[in-house]
């Protein structure tokens, strides 16, 4: 049933690979905090950087909570949920960092995505992987992909630069605990 692994392996990077959705958990430290639980989806928006290292793009959207959560304390652990084939859960906890198209180091894990849109990224964030581990996942429905959404997509182009930069400064500076999200 569970195992835990040293790492990420070739067959575990080719299952997460394979996952159109995945959920990102994050939390502050305070008790009074709201955990967080954000779907992920978009083809070409998460890449296994290597047996310890994963990262996924983050679009301008209307939640910033991962980002502040990350600045506070870093915990973060992604979950991938096999919904055809095999049954199987897939945890991967660690600690995590953003990096945001500003920094040096925004090209380089830039270009270890498929997605083509850069309009509306945020930033990509970076997980450092201390616990890889699966489940059995024999609970989880069977369901049929049908595509992904272009909503987003679609909503970012009808938008010019100048309107993220206003949004991450109006709504994206701050998580709804009041924690600093994007630098200013």
């Amino acid at each position: 049933m569970a195992k835990i692994y040293e790492s990420i392996t070739d067959r575990l990077a080719r299952f997460l690979l394979d996952q159109p959705v995945f959920f990102v958990g994050t939390a502050p430290l305070s008790g009074d905090g709201h955990v967080n639980v954000s779907p992920k989806g978009m083809s070409g928006t998460f890449a296994v950087l290597d047996e310890h290292r994963v990262a996924y793009l983050d679009y301008t959207a209307s939640g910033v909570e991962t980002i502040s959560h990350l600045r506070e304390n870093g915990r973060i652990v992604l979950m991938f949920c096999s919904f055809d084939g095999p049954p199987a859960i897939v945890r991967l906890h660690g600690t995590g960092r953003f990096v945001t198209p500003d920094e040096p180091e925004f090209a380089r894990l830039r270009a270890r995505f498929s997605k083509e849109r850069t309009l509306g990224q945020r930033a990509v964030i970076v997980v450092d992987v201390h616990r890889v581990s699966d489940s059995c996942g024999y609970s989880l429905p069977l369901m049929d992909l049908r595509g992904d959404r272009d909503l987003l997509d679609r909503h970012h182009g009808r938008r010019d630069p100048e309107y993220f930069d206003e949004y991450r400064r109006t709504r994206n500076a701050t998580g709804i605990d009041g924690l600093p999200a994007l630098p200013r």
